[in-house]
Parts: C-alpha cells; sequence; structure tokens
C-alpha cells in the first residue's frame, strides 16, 4: 500500500497556503460588499452618457465604419465584467446605429436586444468606453448587412443572465461570430463570451481562428490564432495572445499589446 510522504510540516504548509488564498478571496468579496454598501446612493440616472470624443462624426467622415467598443459594468460588478455593444455607420449616413443587450429591457419590450441610432462611444452609466475593434470603408460595408442579420437573430433575446450567460457578452460574441472580417475577440473579462450557441460544448472560436471547449460559459478552453490559447475557470478567463504579445486575465483584462484583426484587409 502506498503511503502519503507528505510529512506533517508539508501538510501544515499545505493547509497554510490554503488558509491564506481563502482568506484573500473573503477580503476580496468583503471590499465588494463594502463598496456596494457605500454606492447604494448613487443613482445611474445622474452618471455620465455622453460622448466621449472617439468616434468621428458622421458629416466628418464618409466612408463606412464599424465600432466595437466596452466600458466597465455598473457598481461593484465593474470589477469583474465589462458590457459591450457594436456601432455602425454605412457610408454616407447621418447616424451611427447601435446595437447591445440591456437585461432590464426584457420587462419593458420583452426583448434584451436594442438597436438604435445612438452616439456610438457614450459614457456606459460613468464608465469611460475602449475601443476594441474598428472597421473602414470596404471592410465595413461587407460587414454591416451580417452584424444586422446576427443581431436580429440572436437566440437568447428573451432571456438574460450575469453569469455565464447568455448576456450582454454573449450578444456581441453572437456578432462577431457571425460576421466575416471581425476575426478579434472580447477581451478576458467579458464574461458570457464563451456561451457557444445551443449549449453546444465543442465550435469554432469566437474569431473564427480557432476552436473552443465550453461547459454553458462556465468552463473552457479556447485555442485559436487571434485568442492564442485562453482557459476559462467559472467564467473567469486566463491566457496569451502569442500573435499579440499580451497576458489576459481575470479583473484586469488584458496586459501587452492592443488587439486587432489577425488579416488585414
Amino acid at each position: 500500500m502506498l503511503r502519503d510522504k507528505k510529512t506533517p510540516s508539508a501538510r501544515r504548509a499545505l493547509r497554510r497556503r490554503i488558509g491564506i488564498v481563502i482568506a484573500c478571496l473573503l477580503t476580496v468579496f468583503a471590499v465588494f460588499d463594502i463598496r456596494s454598501e457605500l454606492s447604494a446612493s448613487w443613482n445611474w440616472r445622474d452618471a455620465p452618457r455622453d460622448s466621449v470624443g472617439i468616434a468621428p462624426r458622421p458629416d466628418e467622415v464618409k466612408e463606412a465604419l464599424v465600432h466595437v467598443y466596452a466600458a466597465r459594468t455598473v457598481k461593484w460588478r465593474g470589477w469583474f465584467a465589462v458590457h459591450p455593444w457594436v456601432a455602425v455607420k454605412p457610408a454616407n449616413a447621418d447616424t451611427w446605429t447601435t446595437y447591445q443587450v440591456i437585461g432590464f429591457y426584457l420587462k419593458r419590450t420583452g426583448s434584451t436586444v436594442v438597436i438604435r441610432d445612438d452616439e456610438p462611444d457614450r459614457y456606459w452609466y460613468g464608465a469611460r468606453p475602449e475601443l476594441l475593434s474598428e472597421l473602414r470603408g470596404e471592410a465595413a460595408e461587407r460587414a454591416i448587412p451580417y452584424i444586422k442579420a446576427a443581431a436580429q437573430s440572436y437566440p437568447y433575446a428573451k432571456e438574460y443572465r450575469a453569469w455565464p450567460g447568455p448576456n450582454s457578452n454573449t450578444f456581441v460574441s453572437h456578432i462577431i461570430r457571425n460576421t466575416p472580417g471581425m476575426e478579434v475577440e472580447l477581451p478576458p473579462h467579458a464574461i458570457g463570451k464563451d456561451w457557444i450557441e445551443d449549449g453546444d460544448i465543442f465550435g469554432w472560436s469566437e474569431s473564427g481562428t480557432g476552436v473552443q471547449l465550453s461547459a454553458l460559459g462556465a468552463l473552457g478552453l479556447t485555442v485559436g490564432l487571434a485568442e492564442g490559447i485562453e482557459v476559462n475557470l467559472l467564467g473567469l478567463n486566463f491566457g496569451v495572445d502569442v500573435l499579440r504579445p499580451a497576458l489576459k486575465l481575470p479583473f484586469v483584462g488584458r496586459v501587452g499589446m492592443r488587439d486587432d484583426h489577425v488579416f488585414a484587409d
């Protein structure tokens, strides 16, 4: 019979390390609770929603444009996740049109999908957006019909779950997966992006340049030219992008070179 070769001191050291990890996690959650209490009086109606000046005005640029944005979510959830959206402007159009999923619209309109003419680069209730991806000219013109069709065919318009999805990240991921030429992926703290449609375990990666294993968006593994290697543990993503060297970390996001399209137009 094999015996446990760990000495008493080694077992004590292991228990001590586990205790430290648990204590750190409890501290983190306590901080989140405190932040939530301190921000309880915060009124989302008063939060900034104006443009930050990233996107050009329609009268300044005649060519077609496609932008993908993400901003930290509201209150303490912003530590964990982002809210993304897609904005398009066809050639010679007078306005931008935005596509996104907003959970509380489900009770109001019967659908979480919100499509409207709007400023493309607004603060998301006080959180500054980041431009994740841009298509211009002919590449944008080719992509816009696919974006419209993907938004209209989104299969989870009548349901919403912040974790592990389907949610706003699932929606934008659905658009990316169904739009040729958008070979980028959402950041690692976009919880819900790894939800594969129909609850499938295996599928193409978000960018279409690799493959993905996913258990309802909560556990999984992605390997792709655009994604590099990414591991999903309970919605927290860890990974390495080799093509554009960068680390992918939960809470933090992408650290390193900026993400970009894999193939030039």
